[in-house]
């Protein structure tokens, strides 16, 4: 009776941690879907069920190696978030599969894909058709991002306005106030950037994410939202 009361008090007590731990780092976990955060997880629900059920385990010494697990995750999560060397470090890079309409048969090799699983990621995307696509990539998290030819897009009101010109993957030229020097190119100079900042009274410490779109254009979103009450929903 006693190993049963203890045994249901431990489950109790460890699903109670459990529901601390995703209230505070849930939403982070499943909105990075990758192998780190897959291997986390995992690790969580390891440590929690031998909590709850493995009575030949102390459960104070698992309680102290399942915080200490908790603490080095958002220490990371912390220093990746202040890092995007680090953050490539820890959750991979995105692989591109198919650009301007070519397969790129060197990446699939390099992630040991096949034809057929490309083939049947693009049919998950309602894609039959892989002469439709000009680009696709497989994200850390293993699904596949695809952008049509222009011929194959849906079309939009917008588009009964604009000419016919070829898409492009936007590009990201500032991130968290600095500029990302490799994804310059004689049109989109440092010194355009810095003139496009300026021109919208904005230093580039300043502003938060910069891209530019399929269309050329140059979106900024600056630190300083200017909102004086933001929207908190939980």
């Amino acid at each position: 009776m006693e190993g049963i009361l203890i045994t249901l008090l431990r489950t109790v007590i460890s699903f109670m941690i459990l529901a601390v731990v995703t209230f505070i780092i849930g939403k982070h976990i499943n909105s990075h879907k990758n192998h780190y955060s897959f291997a986390l997880s995992v690790t969580i629900g390891a440590s929690i069920a031998n909590m709850g059920f493995d009575t030949n385990l102390r459960f104070i010494e698992m309680f102290i190696s399942f915080w200490a697990l908790i603490g080095l995750y958002y220490m990371l999560m912390v220093l990746s978030s202040n890092s995007r060397k680090l953050r490539r470090w820890i959750s991979g890079r995105p692989t591109v599969f198919i650009e301007n309409g070519k397969i790129l048969d060197h990446n699939m090799q390099k992630t040991k894909f096949s034809l057929d699983d490309l083939n049947q990621l693009l049919r998950e995307k309602e894609v039959f058709d892989i002469t439709q696509v000009e680009y696709a990539v497989l994200e850390v998290s293993g699904q596949l991002s695809i952008l049509k030819k222009e011929a194959f897009q849906p079309t939009t009101k917008s588009d009964l306005s604009l000419s016919s010109t070829p898409s492009a993957l936007p590009v990201e030229v500032i991130m968290e106030g600095e500029i990302i020097l490799k994804d310059t190119d004689p049109t989109y100079t440092k010194e355009w950037i810095l003139q496009q900042c300026r021109n919208r009274g904005l230093e580039v410490r300043d502003v938060y994410f910069a891209v530019i779109n399929s269309k050329g254009n140059l979106f900024i979103d600056a630190y300083d939202d200017h909102i004086v009450s933001p929207t908190d929903i939980e």
